[in-house]
């Protein structure tokens, strides 16, 4: 890449999962609203056929005339050719098919076990990771044999476990994960703000955060909005409007499956005094199974969704058709700004600006102290040219580490299980996961379902699984 008349041109962007029918759109029409940067994406996908279908829909969207973005998409068949000489690298890929994740996320109800997003914590988040935890190996080699000095930006979920993948396996490694999910609660705050002050903010960004935690369980420790304190702010609106909750109408979700009222991260801030910054859904599954998930009924009552695999199933039989539509040329793309991050933080690398943002990194900076190093944390960071800067965050309270340090441990030992196909360390994990407090099963249960549900994901694991 080269810098010319304040401009970077030439960058070369790899996207492995470059057949995804959405964040690939998402990533397009961030390029194309953009023209400090300009370049060549190159799509990596199993299914060759959908990065080429992106290809002609990314290759159309650059050819508007309202698109200010100068980009070209290219098909690549192979990791070395996606990836040699290449600056930045994107991943984002479904670990599996929807038939796993149908496994993954409703198997667990046979025990009383209910999950609302089932991609990252609990028992479909671990599953999950024993198929995903090989798959990241294998592409962190790759990028340390083609491209070791490439930024590596990951998108995929458990984003803990891939990006601790990665840096296990390339310790060198450039590295960081991307969440909305900060974003989420920022635009929560803005609201809560305006709804109480009479006064508007007219871009959530100036909402300033202090972010500890691990990925889609992160807390704010401290938040404030031109010198005000929202915290006091956040009390006195929940102390009114409790039972109702907030809604944000500039909510970034594919549709109702994906909202909520953000009473859950209420009820958090009544009993931990931080301000929980996911969404419900997300936040819902680290905690104890005996609370916000108790059933479908509780569920219901806290004001968010059990996102069920057939709806995904059906949702992806609509994307594809979108996608032919697209590639047709008899739908367009909007272009407007999708509220992702992730144009900024390539142009900051690139050291067009500087730029702070929450991220996914191992605290080797001991940016959390009360937190292990090689713990993958999402705190802020200062992202400038070719540098990645952690943030000192600051411990995290006691009672709140107490909740986090259980998801912690089971990291390590499902990155161990993974990486040594030994089922004991899943066992181990899933007795200790919180999802089972309060439930009515035994030792015996949680291994069955441990077998079944490794059973139903065999054929994406190692074969010293099988």
């Amino acid at each position: 890449m080269k810098f010319v008349d304040g401009k970077m041109k030439d960058v070369n962007i790899a996207y492995i999962g470059g057949g995804s029918r959405g964040w690939a759109w998402t990533f397009m029409t961030d390029l194309a609203l953009d023209d400090e940067i300009s370049g060549t994406i190159r799509l990596y996908d199993l299914d060759e056929e959908a990065a080429g279908v992106n290809a002609s829909i990314g290759n159309h969207l650059m050819s508007r005339t309202d698109a200010k973005g100068d980009w070209k998409f290219e098909v690549k068949t192979s990791l070395q050719e996606a990836l040699t000489g290449t600056d930045f690298v994107v991943i984002s890929i479904l670990p599996g098919t929807f038939d796993e994740m149908e496994s993954d996320v409703h198997l667990p109800e046979r025990l009383g076990i209910y999950q609302s997003v089932g991609d990252t914590a609990g028992c479909g988040g671990m599953i999950r990771a024993l198929r995903t935890i090989p798959m990241f190996t294998e592409i962190a080699n790759a990028i340390k044999e083609f491209s070791p000095d490439a930024w590596v930006i990951n998108y995929t979920n458990p984003m803990s476990l891939c990006v601790k993948a990665l840096y296990e396996a390339f310790p060198q490694i450039k590295a960081f994960g991307c969440c909305h999910e900060v974003f989420g609660t920022q635009k929560v705050l803005q609201t809560v703000y305006e709804k109480e002050t009479g006064e508007k903010i007219e871009d959530w960004h100036d909402v300033f955060v202090n972010v500890v935690g691990i990925n889609h369980f992160t807390w704010f420790t401290e938040s404030s909005y031109k010198g005000k304190d929202l915290f006091p702010i956040y009390r006195s609106y929940i102390d009114k409007h409790f039972d109702e909750g907030v809604s944000i109408e500039s909510e970034n979700w594919l549709n109702a499956n994906f909202v909520c009222k953000h009473r859950v991260k209420m009820d958090l801030f009544n009993k931990y005094g931080l301000i929980a910054a996911a969404g419900d859904r997300h936040l819902a599954e680290f905690m104890p199974g005996d609370q916000y998930l108790k059933d479908p009924e509780t569920v219901k009552s806290w004001d968010f969704a059990l996102t069920s695999v057939a709806w995904r199933k059906d949702d992806l039989v609509e994307r594809l058709d979108r996608s032919k539509r697209l590639a047709s040329g008899e739908e367009e793309m909007k272009l407007e700004p999708t509220g992702e991050e992730g144009i900024l933080l390539i142009k900051a690398l690139c050291g067009l600006s500087r730029f702070v943002s929450n991220v996914n990194i191992p605290n080797y900076a001991l940016q959390i102290p009360n937190l292990p190093a090689n713990a993958i944390v999402e705190t802020n960071a200062v992202f400038s040219r070719d540098s990645i800067r952690p943030i000192f965050a600051g411990n995290i309270p006691e009672d709140v580490k107490a909740l986090v340090d259980p998801h912690i441990k089971n990291h390590e030992r499902i990155y161990r299980a993974a990486t040594t196909c030994d089922k004991s360390l899943v066992y181990e994990a899933f007795e200790n996961d919180p999802q089972f407090i309060g439930k009515s099963c035994t030792k015996e249960d949680i291994h069955t379902l441990v077998d079944d549900m490794i059973a139903n994901t065999i054929k994406y694991l190692p074969e010293g699984w099988k």
